[in-house]
């Protein structure tokens, strides 16, 4: 039997008002795409193209003017808050101010979905969050307080948090921006397993062309609103689709370690081959 896809969107326009000092009428218009079990999907594309708005649309702070989100095959609208986070975990871009927990204490708040209005975690929701922080490397800095971490560790920390949840779909907004290239790795390789073993869908934003071509199956590009390809990294990644969706000439080439494409811009020294 087909599973459902994790995170379904069926023709999703979405506009911010004129008084929010937007551009364009609609930050995405008629976008149609789906998350499937165990993928990884990569959204690229320049600033201002709509990546963030469908993270929004994904966990219901934003509404559709049309079409719908569906989770699981369940309309999103008719889905609670905590019946998304039960679903749906998010790693945001922005992290968040210092607060007055520790990372532990910020972790085991990844459990609260599965026992609303508990005064206490279960001993599952502990060992849940000691096996999250092993993984992320956190395990050490579990009593220490959030606000004495570094940037990388603070993001590392979120990650755990959101792993905690236990998610059927994993949206990443920027993951690697604030992690040194140890952990860089590291998150990849664990975004790869809970994908391949776990079947976690997961939704990738990132500016990062080159990793989201190792780590991704499946390519999403977005330009001014709207979805100019859906696909394989190998056909995505098109030299005229990146120069269409960044106003720039791209240059790109192949890794001679992993085959994998490889984007750069190109400017005044690049040497562009013509075919």
């Amino acid at each position: 039997m087909t599973r459902a896809p994790v995170a379904d969107f069926r023709r999703v326009t979405f506009g911010y008002s004129r008084v929010e000092g937007r551009r364009r009428a609609f930050a995405i218009t008629d976008v149609s795409f789906d998350v499937r079990p165990g993928e990884i999907l990569g959204v690229i594309g320049p600033n201002s193209a709509g990546k963030t708005t469908i993270l929004r649309l994904l966990t219901g702070v934003l509404e559709p003017a049309a079409g719908e989100v569906r989770i699981e095959d369940v309309p999103l609208a008719r889905l609670g808050s905590v019946e998304i986070a039960r679903r749906v975990a998010v790693v945001p871009q922005t992290l968040p101010e210092a607060f007055p927990f520790t990372v532990g204490e910020l972790v085991l708040m990844g459990r609260y979905p599965h026992g609303p209005g508990r005064l206490f975690e279960s001993e599952e929701d502990r060992e849940v969050a000691r096996r999250v922080m092993e993984e992320t490397g956190l395990l050490e800095l579990a009593g220490v307080a959030f606000a004495r971490l570094s940037g990388g560790e603070r993001q590392r920390a979120v990650i755990a948090r959101a792993l905690a949840q236990r998610p059927r779909l994993l949206a990443l907004d920027e993951p690697t921006t604030h992690l040194d290239l140890r952990y860089q790795a590291q998150c990849a390789e664990l975004v790869q397993r809970l994908s391949r073993e776990d079947g976690v869908g997961v939704l990738l934003i990132s500016h990062d062309m080159n990793l989201a071509a190792e780590l991704c199956d499946r390519l999403l590009l977005l330009a001014e609103g709207q979805l100019l390809a859906l696909g394989p990294p190998e056909e995505v990644l098109d030299p005229g689709l990146l120069g269409t969706a960044f106003g720039c000439a791209v240059v790109v080439e192949r890794s001679r370690t992993t085959g994998c494409p490889v984007v750069r811009a190109a400017w005044s020294n690049t040497v562009v081959e013509r075919g």
